[in-house]
């Protein structure tokens, strides 16, 4: 195995882990908390706790890499994470609501870390290998999509009280990723007098059209995807479906948002970014349709799994597109900027998620979704017809 193919494997092995540590929060983080919350609204409050640990992070992260090297502040991640494990299981055994959210909020200071495997990957890879590697390292959410609700599950009655195994899992899984990532070795970019000179200054990275568009692309799909996957356990739930039925429905989803990335990035090569990041709008607004036929576990399972892949194709798409906007010396800001964004969109949909399920219900939450997804598909079709060099640039 060629030394690029290698560090490839090992990151898609850690995203792997980390994403077995993301879909568990997400299975369950609901549902332990509605044992915990004072009222249903706070239900979600730990998952909304992960996502403020993502956002407060990615920032801290980016720029720490750059300077100490994606090694060391990836382990550093993926120890936090078992920290998290090990105090949300301590909330659950006390029945304390803030040490639950401290540890999910640690789990997501882990995702902070953790969302740079792709840029990672891209950085070790060739041009040629660039867009398969990305695709490639997120494929490793398909391991996460079958073991992360089992872990859940099988968590869920373990020990009492319910979802204390379920965290401890979480410890295990996240303590795994830290082996895993001593192997990786990502080369620090030396940065030369005149790189740092013709750096851009952020305002002018994030104003190219591509940028926006990259961006925008990337944020849809996840706060579509967050606000409904947020939903779903409550909502079937509601709709009186046990632990086992949604876990599986979750389960799927998640199969749907990494399955896909086998081939998104063939699929970029041959049919161009934009057109991929399109069809995701529509796989998204498939989704929206599914929801409003019913509430039957077929209804919820199909459009869990057309929500799965319409957020693979613009979270690829979007993350492809995105590395074409800036050079080596101005990544740690750019990509800094992109995810801080993601998961603040993110954090957003995961607080709304539990107030909107409450107060309008499921099939309204998803038909408000449908503005902003036409928003995203103007975009698109805007920057094609603009012709932006960087976009052209991603697409060839």
């Amino acid at each position: 195995m060629q030394p690029m193919h290698r560090q490839v494997f090992l990151l898609a092995t850690a995203q792997a882990l980390f994403q077995i540590v993301s879909v568990l929060v997400m299975t369950i983080g609901g549902l332990a908390g509605s044992i915990l919350a004072p009222s249903p609204e706070w239900a979600t409050a730990p998952i909304a706790a992960m996502f403020l640990g993502t956002a407060m992070s990615t920032v801290p992260a980016s720029i720490w890499m750059t300077r100490v090297g994606r090694r060391i502040g990836f382990i550093a991640g993926a120890g936090l994470g078992t920290l998290g494990g090990l105090l949300a299981a301590a909330g659950m055994l006390t029945s304390s609501l803030t040490l639950l959210c401290l540890g999910t909020f640690l789990a997501g200071t882990y995702q902070g870390f953790a969302q740079f495997y792709r840029f990672a990957a891209a950085e070790v890879a060739s041009s040629a290998f660039k867009p398969r590697a990305i695709s490639l390292v997120l494929a490793g959410g398909v391991v996460a999509a079958l073991v992360g609700p089992l872990l859940a599950r099988l968590g869920g009655d373990l020990l009492q009280p319910a979802y204390t195994a379920s965290f401890l899992f979480l410890a295990v899984t996240s303590l795994l990723a830290v082996g895993v990532l001593w192997g990786v070795n990502v080369p620090r970019s030396v940065d030369t007098a005149e790189d740092k000179a013709a750096a851009r200054p952020l305002k002018d990275i994030v104003r190219q059209p591509t940028f926006l568009v990259a961006l925008f692309g990337a944020v849809t799909g996840y706060g579509v995807m967050i606000l409904a996957m947020t939903a779903t356990p409550l909502a079937m739930v509601r709709h009186n479906h046990g632990l086992g039925a949604t876990a599986t429905v979750i389960q799927l989803h998640v199969l749907g948002m990494f399955l896909p990335s086998f081939f998104t990035g063939s699929l970029i090569a041959r049919f161009g970014v934009l057109r991929i990041m399109f069809a995701g709008i529509v796989l998204l607004t498939g989704h929206v349709l599914f929801s409003l036929s019913g509430t039957g576990f077929y209804s919820f399972t199909a459009a869990l799994i057309l929500l799965g892949v319409g957020w693979n194709f613009l979270y690829v798409g979007g993350t492809n597109l995105l590395t074409r906007t800036y050079h080596t010396a101005e990544k740690g800001k750019a990509q800094a900027t992109n995810d801080l964004t993601i998961f603040l969109v993110g954090l957003l949909a995961s607080l709304s998620a539990g107030v909107l399920q409450n107060t309008i219900g499921w099939q309204s939450l998803n038909l408000a979704m449908l503005p902003w997804l036409g928003l995203a598909a103007l975009a698109i079709i805007w920057l094609g017809r603009k012709g932006d060099p960087a976009a052209v640039a991603a697409v060839a």
